[in-house]
């Protein structure tokens, strides 16, 4: 009888001596924890209701444990978004032990007030979670205005988009060769810091005359301050095989480069024609094409880190156009405003094809402190055609090498101020550019003013 017991007692010893070992902790930056997802979206658009919650959890497939430094939200408490982990309420929460083969939870609410004026169509912010030296993000997305939301979408046929709704784009958007995509009048468009707009087909912009029924493409991010940064979304860009597109009355912001054209160039028929259209705040470039061929009337492009590059030929005209740069909170002036070249050097080999440039009654003007010496840099190469003809301009300085017919001035524009340096560039009733333009067959001005008969203005507006 006492063999039972003997077996008994043993057997309680070993449960004692495993339910009192204690759990070790690995501090090897090599044992990793996962998160089961790297990006938690809430796919609710916040019009009608305030606050959703979802969870994921992160594992460690380790045999030791890990002591989690800290789990945060990198928003802290102004956050629209609320953590809670293993039921302790964020943003921020430390030394969280999660056992080997273990896992914890995180549990994520998102509260926004859809009444909140600017709201971001996109809320956005992330979870770091710090342990041995290593740091894992989880990226938290919410839509939080309604509108059209189209990821990576591709346009095969032809297609509209009205001003019923503005639409947003992540991940970009390509219309494909042979398709068209026409935006009607009022329509706003906001893409994504990783959304370009691709153009293998056609674009046809059609806005009307009035801020309300101009076309607006611009960053998603509305709240301040990043509402007014550049580089907020990738641009326009007109692959080589885009032709016929068309934008009239809109206004193209806060881009890295806002218009990119690509070759071939087509004398008869310009591959974009740009009318009524506002260009701004660009980080890298506001126009920058390679041996293509564009026609402007009444655009204004301002303020973007190079204005207008144009490389490798091509065919442009440029009819009551407003070329302006003044360094701001944003983009320093430091770049010459145009910069024209009939050549292009890649991997150490140029290549030359014929330039043909017309600037007629424009405005090219810059005022950098003297970080510009020339507003207007002109690149001619051998090899290729280098026509560049100025037919009425007012600019900072004359410039070699090109045509000149008309008036020629160098005196201030006189724009007109908004306050500390800020101009909306139209033009003073004392400025030198009034009357000063040849006649041509464009009757109206920028925002779709009726121009005189007689002698117009310089540059995209018409004084009144």
């Amino acid at each position: 009888m006492q063999y039972p017991l003997r077996l008994t007692a043993i057997l309680f010893s070993i449960l004692l001596l495993f339910s009192c070992r204690k759990e070790t902790f690995t501090k090897d930056s090599t044992a990793r924890l996962t998160a089961g997802i790297d990006t938690l979206h809430f796919d609710t658009v916040f019009t009608t209701t305030g606050s959703a919650t979802k969870s994921f959890k992160i594992f460690n497939r380790n045999e030791e444990g890990i002591r989690v430094d800290q789990i945060r939200l990198l928003g802290g408490a102004l956050s629209s978004f609320k953590i809670n982990i293993n039921g302790q309420p964020g943003p921020q929460v430390r030394d969280l032990e999660i056992r080997g083969g273990d896992s914890a939870y995180i549990f994520v609410s998102v509260h926004i007030n859809p009444t909140a004026a600017a709201l971001p169509f996109i809320i956005q912010d992330s979870i770091a979670i710090d342990y041995n030296g290593n740091s894992t993000k989880v990226q938290l997305q919410a839509y939080g205005q309604n509108a059209h939301f189209l990821k990576g979408q591709v346009i095969s046929s032809n297609e509209v988009w009205d001003a019923e709704k503005p639409y947003v784009i992540t991940g970009g958007l390509l219309v494909q060769e042979g398709a068209q995509l026409t935006i009607t009048k009022g329509a706003r468009i906001y893409m994504h810091a990783n959304a370009p707009l691709l153009i293998d087909g056609t674009l046809k912009v059609e806005g009307e005359k009035g801020d309300e029924a101009n076309v607006i493409f611009a960053s998603d991010r509305l709240d301040d301050p990043y509402r007014y940064y550049p580089a907020g979304w990738p641009g326009i860009i007109f692959t080589p095989n885009s032709k016929d597109n068309s934008i009239r009355f809109a206004q193209i912001k806060n881009a890295y480069q806002a218009l990119v054209l690509h070759e071939p160039a087509h004398a008869t028929t310009p591959i974009v024609n740009l009318q009524q259209t506002i260009i701004d705040n660009a980080y890298d470039a506001g126009i920058i094409a390679v041996g293509s061929s564009l026609q402007a009337q009444n655009v204004l492009l301002s303020n973007c880190g190079k204005n207008l590059v144009l490389t490798k030929g091509g065919n442009y005209n440029f009819t009551h156009c407003t070329i302006a740069g003044f360094s701001n909170s944003y983009i320093q002036h430091k770049e010459p405003l145009v910069q024209a070249s009939n050549a292009i050097t890649r991997n150490g080999v140029t290549s030359a094809k014929n330039l043909d440039l017309l600037f007629r009654n424009c405005i090219i003007w810059g005022e950098s402190g003297g970080l510009v010496k020339e507003e207007i840099l002109l690149r001619p190469a051998t090899g290729a055609a280098f026509n560049v003809t100025f037919e009425g301009i007012l600019w900072n300085s004359a410039v070699t090498g090109a045509t000149v017919r008309g008036n020629s001035l160098t005196e201030n524009p006189q724009f007109r101020s908004t306050g500390d340096k800020l101009y909306d560039f139209r033009l003073a009733e004392t400025s030198p550019a009034v009357n000063k333009g040849v006649a041509t067959f464009v009757t109206l001005d920028l925002p779709g003013n009726t121009r005189p008969v007689g002698l117009p203005d310089l540059g995209a507006y018409e004084q009144q």
